[in-house]
């Protein structure tokens, strides 16, 4: 019988616009889950103590990755921030897996009818009649859609724009909220720690990827071009810019001079630990009016309280199971 994956692949590689349909039936699957699997969790989520009991404790995933793209409010009238919100709009908890059913409606039936009418003479040669895939344009419809994306996010969404923002969180990551972030231009957006870094290089990298992929829409470059440019795999390539982006953003110190050992140096930062001597200090329970110095047991406390208030469960007096509700 074969392989399931290699037969598929094998039919829809031969049929352009069952290919796109399979394309946008991943898209489809993937933004059902999304959706469901946040409203599942804000049906679980329990928010009267977002301080004492926040949503990671409860073992949430979504959400907390749409706290991180800015969304602190729901519906039912609760803030990630303590308090009592109204009029949200779309930019919320319930409306944005609203959004993405609707969207998701939207691709399941894309996909049915690209799958139905499945010889469209935009997949055809005009000298052969027979179906075919324009790589190269392709290759700048992917360059081209995805960039406009990616521009659109860093321009609109996190400026404040459009969008809800971002979490923008405090030092030690303690503390946090949502903020609207401007571009940095200068050297310290380089810095992985200065949010501005998020939106100047979705702006840049955007802008150059998009005349990229309106370039390859309309110039049909030499086959020995691309052979020589993606490294024997294409999965290869992208792993070798993603690393050459994410290694350029620390090459840098805060003066703007070239450091290659700054990843290696993090002990003797003069913002580190180490170097500033910071200190913790308790307030109520066992360990009140305690406070800390040394960097090792700082640190230790520190990562426990980015999980909520630190507190242990007595499971002695009362015989409990430890479990928090």
């Amino acid at each position: 019988m074969g392989f399931p994956w290699y037969r598929v692949h094998t039919v829809v590689l031969n049929d352009p616009d069952q290919l796109l349909s399979v394309h946008i039936m991943h898209t489809t699957l993937v933004t059902g889950w999304a959706n469901s699997m946040a409203l599942y969790e804000l049906a679980v989520f329990y928010p009267s103590y977002p301080v004492l009991d926040p949503m990671w404790r409860q073992g949430m995933f979504a959400i907390p990755s749409m706290t991180h793209l800015g969304i602190t409010n729901s519906w039912g009238g609760w803030s990630i921030t303590g308090g009592t919100v109204t009029n949200l709009g779309i930019w919320s908890y319930e409306g944005v897996p609203g959004e993405h059913i609707v969207f998701y409606g939207l691709c399941f039936l894309e996909d049915i009818w690209h799958w139905a009418y499945w010889d469209l003479k935009i997949f055809c040669d005009e000298r052969t009649g027979k179906p075919y895939l324009d790589l190269p344009k392709i290759f700048g419809i992917h360059l081209f859609l995805s960039r406009v994306a990616y521009f659109g996010f860093g321009a609109f969404h996190v400026t404040g724009l459009y969008g809800p923002r971002i979490w923008v969180s405090y030092p030690y990551g303690l503390m946090g909220k949502e903020q609207l972030v401007n571009p940095a231009w200068c050297m310290e957006g380089f810095d992985p720690f200065v949010p501005g870094g998020i939106v100047s290089h979705h702006i840049a990298a955007g802008t150059l990827v998009i005349l990229a992929g309106l370039f390859h829409f309309s110039v049909r470059t030499p086959q020995r071009l691309y052979k020589g440019l993606w490294y024997g795999s294409s999965s290869i390539t992208v792993v070798f810019f993603a690393a050459f982006d994410v290694t350029k953003t620390m090459w840098y110190d805060g003066d703007g001079i070239v450091r290659s050992n700054v990843p290696f140096r993090r002990a003797e930062l003069k913002y580190s630990v180490e170097q500033v001597g910071v200190t913790v200090d308790f307030y109520g329970g066992e360990l009140n009016s305690v406070s800390y110095s040394d960097p090792s047991t700082m640190k230790k406390y520190v990562r426990r309280a980015q999980l909520g208030e630190i507190f242990e469960l007595d499971r002695d007096t009362l015989k409990s199971n430890g479990v928090f509700r």
